[in-house]
Parts: C-alpha cells; sequence; structure tokens
C-alpha cells in the first residue's frame, strides 16, 4: 500500500488558528505516498508565513501563495499544481484520523472505484460532538450514481469533496465554480454523470469543525450569505438534469427545490423582502406556482409544508413571527 500518490488540497485563508491541527492530522497519515498542498489565497492574519513554517518540518508540504479569489480558486490552483495518481481535499478548519488515506486508497485499489467517500461527524470548536448531519452505513458500500443523487436531493447524502479521495483523471475538463459558495454540490453532479458511482466507507473518520464564524451566518440583521441564493440556482440546474436523464427522481428533485427555497425564504433579511428585489420576487413566484406540489409532494414533513405554505401567503408576516420565536428561544435556551 502507498505506491500510488495522494495528493491533498487544503485551501487556506486567515486560518492561523485551526491551521496547524489540520496539517498535523495529515501528516500523521498511515498511508506513505502523500503530498500536502497548501494553497494560501491571500491570507492577512499571518498564515502565510504558518504555511512556510509547516512545510520546512516536512518535504511532502508544499505551498503557493496566491491573491484571494474564494475557496474554488484555491482549490483550483491546488489541482494545478498536484502530481499525485489520487486527489484528495480537506478543509483548513477540520481534521482528519490517521487511518483515512490508507482506507481511501485501500478501497479505490482494491474494488476498482473511480471514488471513495469515508463518512465524517460534526464537532464544535471545542471537540464537542454535535448530531450527524449524514448517517453512516454500517458497512463497506457502493452507492451507484442515481442513488447517490437521490440521497442528496433528500438531504442525507455528503456532497462535501473533503470527504472523498477521486481518481485523478476525473478532473480533466473539471474544475470548481468560482464565486460560488455551494461549488461542491455543482461539480459533484457534474461528475456524477460521468462514474458509475461512488464507494461509501463506514467510519467516520473526517471531522468537521462548526466554527462561529462562518461563511452561512449572519453578522448583522441584513449580512446575507450568497450561499443562500447559489442553492436555489443550483436546485434549478438540479430539476433540469433529473428531468433530463434521471426521470425516476422527479418528486425527489421538485422536493429539493421547494426545500432550498424554504431555506432561502427563512434566511432573506427583512429588508431585502422586497418588489425590486428580483431574485426575491421570484422566489415568490415559484412557491405560489408550486402550492400543489408542496401540498403532496410525499418527500416533505408537515413542518415542512406548514412553512412553504405560510411562507408563499404571507412571506413578511411570518418571517417576523418566526423571528421573535427565534429570539424568544434563545433567550430561554
Amino acid at each position: 500500500m502507498g505506491t500510488k500518490k495522494i495528493s491533498v488540497i487544503v485551501p487556506v485563508y486567515n486560518s492561523i488558528d485551526c491551521l496547524e491541527r489540520c496539517v498535523r492530522s495529515l501528516c500523521a497519515q498511515t498511508y506513505e505516498g502523500l503530498e500536502i498542498l497548501l494553497v494560501d489565497d491571500g491570507s492577512t492574519d499571518g498564515t502565510g508565513e504558518l504555511c512556510e513554517r509547516l512545510a520546512a518540518e516536512d518535504a511532502r508540504i508544499l505551498v503557493r501563495h496566491k491573491e484571494n479569489g474564494g475557496a474554488s480558486s484555491a482549490r483550483n490552483a491546488g489541482l494545478a499544481m498536484a502530481s499525485g495518481d489520487y486527489i484528495g481535499f480537506v478543509d483548513s478548519d477540520d481534521y482528519i484520523d490517521s487511518y483515512v488515506y490508507e482506507e481511501m486508497a485501500r478501497a479505490l485499489e482494491e474494488g476498482k472505484y473511480p471514488v471513495v467517500q469515508i463518512s465524517r461527524d460534526e464537532v464544535d470548536e471545542e471537540g464537542k460532538r454535535l448530531p450527524d448531519i449524514c448517517i453512516p452505513p454500517e458497512n463497506e458500500r457502493f452507492c451507484d450514481s442515481e442513488t447517490f443523487i437521490k440521497e442528496l436531493l433528500l438531504h442525507r447524502g455528503d456532497s462535501s469533496f473533503c470527504t472523498k479521495l477521486f481518481l485523478r483523471e476525473i478532473f480533466a475538463g473539471h474544475r470548481f465554480p468560482e464565486g460560488e459558495l455551494n461549488e461542491d454540490f455543482r461539480l459533484l453532479l457534474d461528475i456524477l454523470q460521468e462514474i458509475a458511482g461512488i464507494c461509501i466507507l463506514p467510519k467516520q473518520g473526517y471531522h468537521v469543525v462548526c466554527r462561529r464564524e462562518s461563511t452561512t451566518r449572519k453578522r448583522t440583521k441584513d449580512s446575507f450569505s450568497r450561499v443562500f441564493l447559489d442553492i436555489v440556482e443550483n436546485a434549478d440546474k438540479v430539476q433540469e438534469l433529473v428531468d433530463r436523464k434521471y426521470p425516476a427522481l422527479h418528486e425527489y428533485a421538485v422536493r429539493f427545490n421547494l426545500y432550498q427555497r424554504l431555506d432561502y425564504m427563512l434566511h432573506v433579511p427583512l429588508s431585502q423582502m422586497r418588489g425590486d428585489n428580483a431574485f426575491y420576487h421570484n422566489v415568490k413566484k415559484y412557491l405560489r406556482r408550486h402550492v400543489g406540489d408542496t401540498v403532496i409532494n410525499p418527500y416533505l414533513t408537515r413542518k415542512n409544508k406548514t412553512y412553504l405554505l405560510l411562507l408563499t401567503a404571507a412571506p413578511r408576516t411570518v418571517r417576523g413571527v418566526h423571528g421573535r420565536i427565534m429570539k424568544l428561544r434563545n433567550k430561554m435556551g
């Protein structure tokens, strides 16, 4: 084991408080044929200097410094640097167990799979375990592409590139879409159309660290992450893909579309819920056109349907009430 080289790409931006833990977990891998690519995406807090210090300690670490362009831009720069037979990704916030790349490489080689996924858990900044978002299988299993897409549409699948190991050739002609925040989902859909499926390993060896500072968390009542726009646009893209290539998944895709718009409606600031906001106006029109789908779709929960119908009927009023309820819960909690 270890005859094939693995390139692990780590996009880095102002990660001085967590990068060393991430890199140490990579250096501790039992898989020997590893190169670790730290792509400093224009950090301003000393992270770039930390990358150089870490590289001086381990010859497997290579560093590239570039102007800030976002995580996708950094990953694409890493892909241009990579010399490995297999490609992996790790976010600088996160860390992995020592066996992860040996296990994934074993599965790739033994099963002749194009992609292998390790299961993950989520922890807070203090290391406290959070509820699982993606439930790991009991045993190693192969999931064909159509089934994997169905799991994504039900929000049970893992679209992250960080939990996966890829054959290098998969990225021929593929790069991460820059300027988007739902980039993993978008690119994974493109890749799934070209491969038979993904092997999923049961061990939760990848640890996602949920930090208080997050691109999806609002800093003021009027700030709003672009991710909530991207998830709606990607929902439209997956609907088109499903109806063209996987018609048996139509109802799942409708459910996904409605759910993503519900997520948008629950996060868009009240100040942006106005008639001259074209995106908001189009989301509202979509929900009104699909009231029937909201009612009959078997894959939406009763709670989902209730919120969707209320937000379709009186979005600003419902959001105001919802905001007051959440504030009260936070005070009591």
